[in-house]
């Protein structure tokens, strides 16, 4: 079992992956929800939340972003490679995890506390990353890889329709995640004193 640490590390963006599973259908959603119930919300208001698309639903969502994209870059030779891109780095993949934030829930908490209204819209996407992160981070332990999309607003509509998602639910970000089937290549570090400052 790697360490906190050593998942931390090891965590990187694969743009190579494969529909090869790692886990069956029912590990991956266990996985998943045991992250999900025990990942922080600012006041405990649990306003994250994910959905898990796998074989042809997987497959429906990046249609839907191919399809979507198609009509506003309205010009075949300028799509051709964002076309390649959707299907060799996410497409591929086995399944998509699709992040929200229930905006109800957020506005909720600003109403009983206003003077912390903007406070709680921040914290809210604060919190929804640490769920990206956790999920992400925690994926990649088990033998995961992804990578992290934003084809939002554009997609929303559409997307909603096709799920039945409700009207709350505000999509923030999208996680392709299949069998590395490539090396996530080289990454560069600043300089980590300029990065964090210890006083004693």
């Amino acid at each position: 079992m790697k360490s906190i640490l050593d998942s931390i590390k090891d965590r990187r963006t694969y743009y190579q992956i494969s529909n090869e599973k790692v886990l069956d259908s029912a590990e991956l959603e266990a996985l998943v929800k045991d992250v999900a119930k025990h990942v922080p919300s600012p006041f405990n208001m649990q306003s994250q939340r994910i959905i898990v698309l796998e074989n042809e639903q997987h497959d429906t969502f990046w249609k839907i972003v191919k399809e979507t994209l198609r009509k506003i870059v309205n010009d075949p030779e300028k799509f051709v490679s964002t076309e390649k891109k959707i299907d060799t780095a996410f497409a591929s993949g086995s399944a998509t995890l699709l992040f929200f934030d229930d905006v109800d829930v957020v506005e909720g908490y600003a109403a009983k506390m206003p003077n912390y209204a903007e406070n709680f819209r921040d914290w809210s996407r604060q919190a929804n990353g640490m769920m990206q992160y956790a999920m992400w981070t925690t994926l990649e332990s088990v033998g995961y890889g992804a990578n992290l999309q934003h084809y939002n607003p554009v997609i929303d509509d559409e997307v909603k329709k096709t799920w039945n998602i409700p009207d709350s639910w505000r999509l923030v970000a999208q996680m392709p995640i299949g069998k590395p089937a490539g090396d996530p290549g080289d990454k560069e570090f600043m300089n980590i004193d300029d990065k964090v400052k210890i006083y004693k």
